[in-house]
């Protein structure tokens, strides 16, 4: 079954700066070359709210979706645990989506 692919990524760090371009355009070109397509939601970031100790915390972010004919999840676990560290985040949201083509 094929899958859409999505990557929630931050524009900015903990320290609210706005990430150098590179690390989104580096994403950009390592999904095109492993996949050979991709969809950036980037116009308008999307917003992410959630609670913590510390109470609400919000981010913007950018949505990057690829289409996959077969789920390869070590692959998908393993570039996640990169993209945390890339932009120093403790959770990368990657998500899995079955997806039928009409």
């Amino acid at each position: 079954m094929s899958h859409l692919i999505q990557l929630l990524l931050p524009l900015y760090g903990n320290d609210q700066k706005v990430f150098p371009c590179e690390l989104h355009e580096t994403v950009k070109a390592e999904l095109m070359k492993k996949f050979g397509g991709l969809t950036t939601y980037s116009r308008s970031p999307a917003e992410g709210i959630w609670k913590d100790f510390e109470g609400d915390v919000k981010d913007e972010i950018i949505v990057y979706e690829v289409m996959v004919p077969e789920l390869d999840a070590d692959w998908w676990s393993q570039y996640r645990r990169i993209l945390e560290k890339r932009f120093s985040q403790v959770e990368v949201i990657i998500r899995a989506l079955p997806m039928n083509r009409l």
